[in-house]
């Protein structure tokens, strides 16, 4: 017994060097064999259809996580519903899909990217057996190196739907040169003043996130796998719509309760009304004006919004990538 706890140990120890070696290059590019554009695609398209959907509450929650009650020149709203009418009052429809352009781009490519990034480094560590389950810490680390690739590569485009979404059509006009026309002209104007800096706002809290990913994808994957080997299938069978739409509204609604205060800190970083010396600077500031509440602010629109876009997301994910995977799959063959 106590050897072969021995050998367990020895063999998650070794795979997780090798995570480490992957997640950092390790001079070996081995794990270029176990890329797979299917997950990029499937994550993509997961990613565009769930943010078309759902692009509305995504943009209420930004509007109530910046809403600090000290800058007059944030819409002040009551709750879910005043913030949907209140806008569509105000701004109409084009308002409600404010910063849905760079959100598609963001979510399609995080999603994609993602998705690629995980199961490259996860079958990288099972060594080409999907079959083989990797347990919790292993999981969590595939998910947490994935995260960071996926943010180092997004960031810019976050920081731009941000500040879209907090937009309002009155800024833009007035010409005081705070205005952005769309995705391409943010990116622009926000290095031409800010600098890479500046398209790299929120990056730190960012970090903090891939914690929120890692636990979201450690959940969903250790839920698939003890479900199949309860029915005594190999892991990676394909599961039923509602096992699938069940178990990412749970790794969801878990992962969101965790690491939601990472967002607020984010969305007023990236926020142009607001101005903070740094990370640090701003959560003493949102703890002295406002206590933990702050914090959790916009969490409501959050889990309205970001359950049953990980629903669509993670069950378009798992159809589309079973599809490309049996289809290439009978190409080889052929």
């Amino acid at each position: 017994m106590a050897t072969t706890l021995k050998n367990h140990k020895t063999a998650v120890a070794a795979a997780a060097a090798k995570a480490g070696a992957a997640g950092a290059g390790g001079g070996n590019f081995g794990w270029l064999a176990h890329v797979k554009y299917e997950h990029l695609m499937a994550g993509v398209s997961g990613g565009v259809t769930s943010t078309l959907l759902l692009h509305p509450l995504d943009l209420i929650k930004i509007r109530f996580a910046v809403n600090d009650g000290r800058t007059a020149s944030v819409p002040q709203y009551r709750g879910l519903t005043s913030a949907f009418l209140t806008i569509f009052r105000q701004e109409g429809v084009r308002g409600l899909y404010k910063g849905v352009t760079p959100n598609m781009w963001g979510s399609g490519s995080a999603w994609g990217f993602y998705f690629m990034f995980y199961n490259t480094i996860k079958t990288w560590i099972q060594d080409g057996n999907t079959a083989q389950p990797l347990g919790p810490s292993l999981h969590m680390l595939a998910a947490a190196e994935a995260g960071v690739l996926t943010l180092a590569m997004t960031n810019p485009i976050w920081v731009v739907k941000t500040r879209l979404c907090l937009q309002c059509d009155d800024r833009v006009k007035a010409g005081s040169g705070t205005g952005y026309a769309g995705m391409v002209d943010g990116l622009t104007k926000i290095y031409r003043t800010e600098g890479i800096r500046g398209l790299y706002r929120g990056f730190i809290p960012g970090m903090f996130g891939v914690s929120h990913g890692a636990l979201q994808f450690m959940t969903y994957e250790e839920m698939k796998n003890k479900y199949n080997q309860k029915r005594m299938r190999p892991i990676d069978s394909k599961l039923t719509t509602a096992e699938y739409l069940t178990f990412a509204a749970i790794s969801k609604l878990i992962a969101a309760a965790a690491t939601y205060p990472y967002q607020v800190i984010r969305a007023r970083l990236q926020d142009q009304n607001h101005t903070y010396k740094g990370t640090w600077d701003c959560v003493k500031l949102t703890w002295r004006y406002e206590s933990w509440r702050g914090f959790y602010k916009g969490l409501g629109p959050n889990l309205t919004r970001v359950v049953p876009a990980t629903m669509i997301t993670f069950l378009t994910y798992e159809n589309v990538s079973h599809y490309l995977l049996d289809r290439s799959k009978a190409r080889s063959v052929d």
